[in-house]
């Protein structure tokens, strides 16, 4: 087994300005590759487990603050997107393991904080399968893909590209940079080799087992969250921080074969596995929206989780925003508060049923619905608002059938 321990940057390099973006094509600084041995020196080899366990974590001291955002729809948008085009960002700021925001008053949670991102490098062959179906998927119609009709996020993916490429001690403008900057996989989704899994659970205690590819295996990490809720619907939505992590790394010798299951055409197409750790905030009291896999327009969907998820965040945000939020308050709330996210049905055809649960101990103020006669209503108060920004495109809405925009 080795210790390591790495500091981590700021996964997404987001300035106040003009308009609020930041270059999506230039997201996760990472740490690494590090190459992995053995105690006899002997490096990770292809077709072994890489056993990864976190074993301490944090904001980098003297840098406690964070922030969550929401992209502009031409830069990335999020989940949302429709109903909120325009570009957000509330500032967090740390006491101890509390997060609260000045835009976003009411509210104070503890964070599980947590690398976004940890994974292995790809072999040449994984990452030409990558580039090849992630191409067909980016050549193909939106018009084709019915998700597209309610779920309004672009890109359809994040094919490699030489602008703003972070290619380490390469020199760049050679042939050896041009080469690897049209070929290497961004960093916005996970893949089998673990990656930008966002998976809030993993940390401190928590292990992963990642599949190696390439000898030494090549781990990297990043994209540190002091919170972040299931789903990270913003995008840009946990809380996002410069931190440290460090890790203890052992090496499991023929372990892809023996545990993982290929689900796919090669032996490439594995998943890694995650062990949680026992450290998490403890709530006992939750607030549960429910969504079903029919639309904003009544349309019915077949079993889509998706949109079921859709469903069941945009009925947690009218609800909240009755007690003195905007909506896109609690849109960014939600992205970044410890709630939990649930696919709660997924064969009783025609509809999925997704779940979103919020800890209602983050508030306040009770936000629980109540019998009215003769006790207070919901506490209406006039709150700041988030960072913002105007918005000079000409971006489609999504309106419900009350004709008013629901953002």
């Amino acid at each position: 087994m080795s210790l390591i321990s790495v500091p981590l940057c700021s996964s997404h390099s987001l300035r106040l300005r003009a308009r609020l973006t930041t270059d999506t094509l230039q997201t996760h600084y990472l740490s690494g590759p590090l190459r992995i041995v053995d105690s006899e020196g002997v490096p990770a080899s292809p077709g072994d487990l890489l056993a990864v366990e976190i074993c301490n974590l944090g904001p980098l001291p003297g840098d406690e603050w964070g922030y969550t955002a929401i992209f502009e729809r031409e830069n990335g948008g999020g989940f949302l997107t429709d109903h909120f085009p325009t570009a957000r960002k509330a500032i967090w700021y740390f006491e101890g393991i509390y997060a609260y925001s000045p835009q976003i008053p009411g509210v104070r949670f503890p964070g599980l904080t947590h690398p976004g991102i940890v994974g292995t490098a790809p072999s040449a062959e994984l990452l030409n399968i990558w580039n090849e179906r992630e191409k067909r998927l980016a050549e193909t119609s939106p018009q084709t893909l019915k998700l597209c009709e309610v779920l309004h996020q672009r890109p359809l993916a994040n094919l490699p590209t030489p602008e703003n490429c972070l290619l380490g001690k390469i020199q760049e403008g050679t042939a050896g940079w041009h080469k690897v900057a049209n070929e290497a996989a961004r960093t916005i989704p996970g893949r089998e080799n673990g990656g930008n899994c966002d998976i809030k659970n993993l940390s401190r205690g928590s292990k992963v087992y990642l599949p190696v590819f390439v000898e030494g295996a090549n781990l990297s990490t990043g994209d540190m969250h002091f919170s972040q809720g299931d789903g990270e619907v913003s995008f840009c939505g946990a809380i996002e921080m410069s931190g440290f992590l460090e890790l203890k790394c052992e090496i499991i010798r023929g372990g892809m074969k023996e545990y993982l299951t290929p689900v796919g055409p090669t032996p490439l197409h594995v998943n890694p596995i995650f062990e949680i750790g026992p450290v998490e905030p403890r709530f006992s009291e939750w607030l549960v929206f429910e969504g079903i896999s029919v639309d904003e327009s009544g349309k019915q969907h077949f079993l889509d989780a998706s949109v079921a998820y859709k469903r069941a965040v945009l009925n947690a945000i009218e609800y909240i925003a009755r007690f003195g939020y905007s909506k896109e308050q609690v849109y960014l709330l939600l992205s970044c508060c410890p709630c939990e996210g649930r696919i709660s049905g997924i064969v009783d055809s025609p509809n999925a049923v997704a779940t979103i649960a919020i800890p209602t101990a983050i508030f306040d103020q009770d936000i629980k619905p109540k019998h009215l006669r003769g006790r207070p209503g919901p506490k209406l108060i006039r709150l700041p608002d988030l960072l913002s920004c105007s918005n000079n495109g000409h971006i489609p809405v999504t309106q419900d059938q009350s004709g008013t925009r629901a953002s």
